[in-house]
């Protein structure tokens, strides 16, 4: 009898992450066929207000979709704290992270969504502004969720994974930023003054995540708390500095949360 060959265990990994994304797929595509016709339908309009909602709403089917497919894990630390963490296969968090830069470039192709986005100087202060935004936003919970132990709250991450969550929580979240600073605060700020249009900004962006808090997941308003306070920070980040600020905050709080490094 012929001894049957191993199997590589990078085939194996990957076979596995790819039918974890094919199942994903499956799971949005609908939706995001719906989604797609709305903003077909739109195009063209001078306003860009539709299409910005249209965005938004596939936006959030795309996160909130990670919780029932099991790319992501939220919970509570002592009923109050939230802790989060991804997905430990880094070909799942590369292919996200990719999902979300190809989204960006092909809706700013849009000119009147991509005449919205002011993205500011890449300097060395609006980058420290970013990085201190970031960890002001994880700041709260950090603190908090620190006295307790690492297997309470989501347990130890790979340090091997830590590469491929980095790019997932700044390519992931830039997108996000892309949409909520860049473009609806960007409209915004063309109907109402530049601290309310922030104001608001930061309102929606933690209003979005109602359902992930309340029903896709069960940590309720401590998200919602930490989303508004992440929101604001995000939103004046990018009044202030533009939207590659934001983006850095949104990112290196994603990141800080989510590695189990604190």
């Amino acid at each position: 009898m012929t001894p049957a060959k191993a199997v590589p265990a990078a085939a194996v990994e990957a076979t596995f992450a790819g039918a974890q994304l094919l199942d994903y797929g499956l799971l949005v595509l609908p939706g995001l066929a719906l989604l797609g016709a709305c903003f077909w339908l739109a195009r063209g309009d001078r306003d860009p207000l539709l299409r910005i909602v249209v965005l938004i709403l596939g936006f959030i089917l795309i996160r909130d979709a990670m919780t029932p497919a099991r790319l992501w894990e939220f919970g509570l630390v002592g009923g109050v704290v939230p802790w989060l963490r991804m997905t430990s296969d880094p070909v799942v968090l590369i292919a996200f992270g990719l999902g979300s830069l190809a989204l960006v470039f092909l809706t700013l192709r849009d000119r009147a969504l991509s005449g919205l986005v002011r993205w500011g100087r890449p300097n060395v202060s609006t980058i420290a502004m970013g990085v201190g935004g970031g960890l002001l936003a994880a700041a709260p919970v950090l603190a908090l969720s620190a006295w307790h132990p690492i297997d309470g709250r989501g347990g130890a991450v790979a340090l091997a994974l830590l590469p491929a969550l980095a790019f997932m929580a700044f390519a992931g979240n830039l997108g996000e930023e892309v949409f909520f600073r860049g473009y609806l605060q960007g409209r915004l700020e063309r109907a109402m003054p530049a601290v309310r249009a922030a104001v608001l900004s930061g309102v929606l962006f933690a209003a979005c995540h109602a359902f992930l808090a309340t029903t896709v997941t069960d940590v309720g308003w401590p998200l919602l708390a930490f989303t508004l306070w992440e929101g604001l920070i995000c939103a004046f980040l990018r009044m202030w500095r533009g939207v590659i600020p934001a983006a850095i905050a949104h990112g290196l709080a994603i990141f800080l949360l989510s590695s189990g490094l604190i």
